[in-house]
């Protein structure tokens, strides 16, 4: 799902380019008064774009849904950087239109020289198997395809729960590891776990006959 993520905002950002620019292209003129000039774009966003919301298809079938509040694209930053500042909700769907898995968080940056993203603040994660994972920073590269976090995480499945810090996954978060960790996990009903006192109790009676063997 995360690697699917830069492939439609590329393309989106591809459309959103095209009918900024083309428009204004068309209409200049020499023609009229002219505001000041602005001087070197350093800190001005090459794109801007407000309540942002598409439908995605893949093979004639919609599959994906993206929203987003505000999306800016600093092209004269350094490193350059795609910001979504008022947070970004990615939906995955199946055939039948239900949800399968999504991605939400207040504040997202995408590093595009770097392939590198990151997730701010209330980052909440559904994967494919169903288990959630929710945190206050993660970062996914898409060079070394690794999704990471120093930042502590929760991670809720079906049968087991954990929690910890410095996660580490691959692009689908679902081989996964977290350290200093701590969580519930379901014991085997098919397997009799043995009574520590009866364990002790058989020790003793073990050692007493030996005993008095001995004798």
């Amino acid at each position: 799902m995360l690697k699917r993520l830069t492939h439609i905002l590329s393309i989106a950002a591809v459309f959103l380019t095209a009918a900024m620019l083309f428009p204004l292209q068309s209409c200049q003129s020499d023609d009229g008064p002219k505001g000041p000039e602005l001087g070197v774009r350093d800190s001005l966003p090459f794109l801007q774009s407000y309540g942002v919301s598409t439908l995605i298809s893949d093979s004639g079938i919609i599959r994906y849904k993206l929203i987003s509040e505000d999306w800016f694209i600093y092209d004269m930053k350094e490193p350059k950087y795609w910001s979504f500042q008022k947070g970004l909700f990615i939906e995955k769907f199946d055939q039948t239109f239900h949800t399968e898995a999504f991605i939400s968080c207040d504040t997202a940056y995408f590093f595009y020289e770097q392939n590198l993203w990151e997730l701010r603040s209330r980052v909440f994660v559904k994967n494919l198997k169903g288990e959630t994972f929710r945190t206050s920073l993660l970062y996914w590269n898409q060079q070394t395809h690794v999704v990471y976090s120093p930042a502590y995480m929760e991670i809720d499945g079906e049968s087991e729960a954990l929690s910890g810090y410095d996660f580490r996954s691959n692009e689908q978060m679902t081989d996964y590891l977290i350290h200093s960790s701590k969580g519930k996990f379901p014991l085997n009903e098919k397997e009799e776990q043995p009574h520590p006192d009866a364990a002790i109790m058989q020790e003793m009676n073990d050692t007493t006959k030996q005993q008095q063997a001995n004798t």
